[in-house]
This record gives C-alpha cells, structure tokens and sequence, in this order.
C-alpha cells in the first residue's frame, strides 16, 4: 500500500471518529454548548484540556523552533508549562467557583459593568483569532504534504472538520472530541521519536537518548550536535545567543499568557466542583509534560538528520556539501510544497547550506564558490518531515500526519468556541438583545462559529510568521490585557471597573502597537525587528510582561483615585475566596 493511499485512510478513520463524537454528543441546550453541561470528569477534562493547549504550535512548530534555535528555544518550555502552575494555583478555582460561562462574563459580573465585559470581549477577539491563525496555518500545512493538495484545498478541508464537530457538538462535543484527538496526537508524536531516539542512540525513551551518545561511537548526540553545526558557521546548539533580558520577558509572557488564555480557562467552567478544576490542572499539566518533555529530543534529532542528510561528510568543505542530483526523497516530496527549496546561485549544482548572516564566516565558506546560503527551510515542517528524514515506515508517516491535524483542529475548535460565546452570550445576549430565548442564541452561536472559522482560515492562508511565533504573539496578548483584571477581580477587593477597563485598555493597545512596529501583521513594519530598536532589548514575542505590568500599574492607579466598588461587589469578591 502506498504512503498516499496509507495516509488517507488513516486521516480518513481520524475524521470520522471525530464527526461521530460531534454527532453523538450534540449539545441540546447553551449550559451544553457553552460548559458541557459542568458535568465533565477531572481526568477527562485534564486530557481535553491538554488537547485544547497542544496546538500546532506545539506539535508541528515548538520542536522546529528548538531545533533552529537551540537552547534559546527552551524559554517555550518552560513558560509554556509553568503557566498552567499558575493557572492552577492563582485561578482556576476561583473561577470556577464564581460559577460563569465566560471570561468577559467574569469580568463583567465581577466588576459590575458592561463596560468593562465589552472591553472584555474585544480584548478575547485579537488574542483567539490572532492564535487561531496559527492553527489553520498548521492544517494547511499537514494537508498540503500528505494528502498532496494545494494550500488552501488543506485550509478548506480543515475548516469544513472544524465547522462540523464545532458547531453541532459545542464545548460538549468538543471536549469529547479533543480526548479522542489527545490520544491520537500524543501517540503520533512519541511513536517516532522513540524510533529515532533508538535508530541513533540505543535509547528507547527519547528523554534519555537527548543526553546519550550516537550509536556510531563519535561522540554524545549534542557534543555532536555543536560540532556540525558551528561548522556551518551557526551558533552552538548548547549555547544561547538571546539576551538574558529578552529570555526572562518571554518566559514571564508565556506563563501569564497561559493564565489568561480564554480558551484554557473555560475549560475549568466545565467541571462539577471547584476542587476538580484544581484536579483537572493537574491532569492536564502531566499530559502535556508527556510531549514537552520528549520535544527537545525530537528537535535535537531532527536537526542532527536533517544536515548529515544535507551536508554529508566533512561539513562545510566541498566534499561535504550534497550534489543537488542526489538530494534525498523526502527533500523531493518537501520540494514540491515550497516548504523546502534550493537556489544555485554558483550554478555549480551542490547544496551549500551555511549562516547567511555570520560575517565572520562568509570568508571560510566563500573559499568553496558560495555566494549566499542557497537552502531554505521551512522550521514548521521539521516534526512532519522527521520520520521522512529518519526513513522510518510508511504507517509511522501515516500516523504523524493525523497528528498534526488532531492538534491543529483541537485548539482551532476551543478558540473558535470561545470568539462565538464572547459574541452572542457576552454581546448579543447581555448587551444588545437581554431578552433573547435560548434557542436563539444557541443559532446565534452557531452562525458566529461560522463566521469565524472563514475569517480565520482566510488568514491562516497567508499568516505573518512562523506558527510558534503567531502563538507567542496570542500569549503577549493574554498577558497584558486579560491576566491583570482577572487576578486583580479575584484577590483584591479594592479594584473597580474604571481601574479594570483602564488597564485593559493600556495593556492591550501598548501590545498591540508594539507587535504591529516590528511585526507588520497587517501591514509593513515600521521598524527593523532587531535588538537595537527593541525597547530595552525587549523582543515582540516578549513585550507583553512589559504590557502587563503597565496594566496592573494603571488598573490599580486609577482604581485607587476612583470611587470603590459597592459593598455587594466586595462580599462577592470575598466569597469567592473562601473555599466551600
């Protein structure tokens, strides 16, 4: 049976399991469509919730970034899953216990103003879609490789699967759905990498095969590592080259941003008690660590076959770069995706792949005809092509594609949820149309879903950067508008809507403006996206701990020079503290 075939099947059975689910647990009513009915198990909702979090970016983009960037990569690690010990600890049964659909729901009971919900709403919108871009960039990706269709065929297939489990199934169907897609995804990214870690180190767990030595007896896999690389004029694997400013910026963004992922929190609305959504953090923390933990082996792997498959050899001198005639199979298959791509600009028909911006290496490489790197790579194919590279079997390539759907369609589905409960509960239902029936905001919901997947797929299609970095643009997002007032309503009495909408504001606009200057999402940067321009060498992936802290600032500022909130809201605030 050919991969081809192979790979449609398996998608295919992928597929249907999750439209069976959509179908079989159809919400009937919005406390379904919205929280599942508050009826979900802990250690369901810990594995849904893991689904929910384990994007694109982490099973397509996070070990392609580590294995460009080396250990500047691991500040993704780390903040990505300390924030769920935020999370747990500072939030999410607070949250839960306060008993709401949505966050700006929270925000404007809490606060007594649908003024502050409104702004609520809006600062949801740009975090949710500017995410989602990045999921339905990734199943476009996914597509585009394994079922061998064009971008946008991918983007329209993905949407459609999204579309069906999304809007019949809601947060109920979904979540069922996303236990389903965790165990696919999870299974589809550990597979090969214990695969790989065997095939080149002798190590069945790929945790241990990361430190272990090659099987060929040169040396341990990073001492190795760094050889090859340095030898292509990069920076050590080992080492850093991001300013330690910019490192801990990115890590603080990262952690709060998680706390303040709309779609990760309401997934704690979905649980019977409030000691379960302390249970379900902790569920859902352990089944991430099962990828986090092995991704750093997976991108030190992929990047150790990635340049022997490359740069054969002695790397770096003519008889180590690889003729262009005999590029291995899957640099063909990646070829025709425009993912991968070759330019001969010496005609002389060998691939040199060296550090296009190490000056101090130009003279080295130039003594072998180089005249500018002629590889480009695409670091959000490097899981993807990984089994390809490492030339494991076909149902192991089969099973990694459905993966990289499952994480892709997982979160797509919880963001587009939570946009469509923003606009018809928290506006259409709490705003402009109070008296509205359920029915009707069940369909309302349901058409905002709808509109919400075209948006986002017709960005995905032509998104601003790299998956991982879309996602880490959301998080600086989440951490400056979102975080503060939610912590701010839960622990301190004093805040008030004039304080909560004012830091929401500042936080969120001094974000975005910054992002948009070196970023240039919907337009052309204003700035050169280097060091030297960054405030306080702070990058965009980062500057949203800088947004937040301007957010707590004035939030609490001006909530101190404005009148304090009612006693109705302080007792509900204290309430809210004291466990059952």
């Amino acid at each position: 049976m050919s991969l081809q075939v192979l790979t449609y099947i398996v998608v295919g059975v992928s597929f249907v399991l999750y439209v069976g689910i959509a179908f079989a647990t159809k919400a009937r009513s919005t406390s379904e469509f919205y929280v599942a009915g508050r009826g979900i198990n802990p250690v369901v909702n810990g594995m849904a919730t893991a689904a929910d979090w384990m994007s694109a970016a982490s099973f397509i983009s996070m070990a392609g970034m580590i294995a460009f960037l080396g250990y500047d990569g691991s500040v993704y690690l780390m903040g990505w899953t300390g924030g769920y010990v935020v999370l747990a600890l500072l939030l999410a049964p607070y949250l839960r216990k306060f008993g709401r659909y949505t966050v700006p729901e929270f925000v404007g009971d809490r606060y007594g103003s649908q003024t502050a919900r409104t702004v609520a709403v809006i600062c949801l919108i740009v975090i949710s879609f500017t995410y989602v871009i990045g999921q339905m960039r990734g199943v476009g990706i996914v597509f585009s490789r394994f079922l061998n269709v064009e971008l946008v065929w991918g983007l329209i297939t993905g949407m459609l699967i999204v579309w069906v489990y999304a809007v019949l199934g809601g947060m109920k169907g979904i979540t069922y759905t996303q236990v389903a897609q965790y165990c696919v995804l999870i299974f589809a990214y550990t597979v090969p990498a214990v695969f790989i870690a065997f095939q080149l180190t002798g190590w069945l767990v790929p945790q241990v095969g990361f430190g272990a030595s090659l099987n060929d007896g040169s040396g341990f896999l990073l001492d190795r590592l760094d050889q090859v690389v340095t030898d292509l004029g990069f920076t050590m694997y080992t080492d850093g080259s991001k300013a330690m400013i910019d490192v801990f910026f990115i890590t603080v963004v990262l952690m709060l941003g998680t706390a303040g992922l709309p779609h990760v929190i309401v997934r704690f609305f979905t649980v019977k008690r409030v000691q379960d959504a302390r249970i379900s953090a902790g569920y859902a923390l352990l089944f991430i660590a099962l990828l986090y933990t092995a991704a750093p082996s997976v991108a030190a792997l992929a990047r150790w076959n990635l340049t022997e498959t490359i740069q054969p050899g002695v790397v770096g001198t003519e008889t180590g770069n690889l003729e262009y005639e005999q590029r291995p199979d899957w640099f063909k298959t990646w070829e025709k995706t425009g993912l991968v791509s070759f330019d001969d600009k010496n005609d002389d028909g060998r691939i040199q792949y060296y550090n296009d911006t190490n000056e101090s290496f130009k003279d080295k490489a130039a003594e072998y005809g180089w005249e500018g790197n002629e590889l480009t790579i695409n670091r959000d194919i490097i899981v993807l092509a990984n089994p390809e590279i490492a030339g494991l079997p076909d149902w192991v390539i089969a099973l990694v594609a459905a993966g990289g759907i499952a994480a892709a369609l997982s979160t797509a589905a919880g963001l587009l949820l939570v946009i469509s409960a923003a606009i018809s509960h928290d506006l259409i239902k709490s705003v402009f149309s109070r008296d509205i029936s359920e029915k009707r905001e069940l369909t309302a919901s349901r058409i905002t879903v709808t509109v919400a997947i075209i948006c986002a797929g017709y960005v995905g299609f032509n998104p601003p950067d790299f998956v991982s970095q879309i996602v880490a643009y959301a998080f600086g997002l989440a951490a400056s508008s979102l975080f503060p007032v939610i912590l701010l309503g839960i622990f301190s009495v004093r805040m008030n809507k004039e304080g909560a909408v004012a830091g929401m504001l500042t936080g969120l606009i001094f974000t975005v403006t910054y992002i948009l200057l070196f970023r240039g999402i919907i337009m052309e940067p204003l700035l050169p996206n280097t060091p030297e321009y960054w405030l306080f060498g702070i990058s965009p992936e980062g500057i949203g701990a800088v947004g937040a802290l301007l957010n707590f600032v004035v939030a609490i500022t001006v909530s101190r020079l404005t009148p304090k909130p009612s006693e109705e809201l302080v007792e509900m605030v204290e309430k809210m503290r004291v466990p059952n």
